[in-house]
């Protein structure tokens, strides 16, 4: 699976634990309300925060409250469905870190994911 691949959100909602933590991208599965639900490997050595500390807490507003504006945050709220690609700096709890932001949402699933790679 990759990054920018085509049908990436079928094949996330689909992938187990194990799946997700060999991906080479950072993965945070939320619900609708954007508690973290799975955050995979990568993404806990990109942000320095482990999985205990992320897992059940609300992604944008406990986890990386800078996420919580229009560009991230609205864009879930916003639509039903969702797969946009975006630059982005991430500034909570670490230096300004350079990352490219994939949002993935289907409006007949549950859960949506936000994917990180590092640029």
């Amino acid at each position: 699976m990759e990054f920018k691949q085509s049908g990436v959100l079928a094949a996330l909602i689909n992938a187990d634990e194990a799946l997700l933590n060999e991906l080479p991208f950072g993965v945070v599965k939320m619900d609708l309300n954007g508690t973290v639900l799975e955050y995979n490997d990568t993404e806990a050595k990109l942000s320095g925060l482990s999985r205990e500390n992320v897992i059940g807490r609300n992604f944008f507003t406990q986890v990386a409250p800078c996420t919580n504006n229009f560009m991230v945050a609205e864009r879930y709220h916003q639509n039903e469905a969702l797969d946009e690609i975006i630059d982005y700096v991430f500034t909570y709890r670490m230096r300004p870190t350079e990352v490219r932001l994939r949002m993935l949402k289907d409006a007949n699933q549950a859960t949506q994911f936000l994917l990180v790679e590092r640029i």
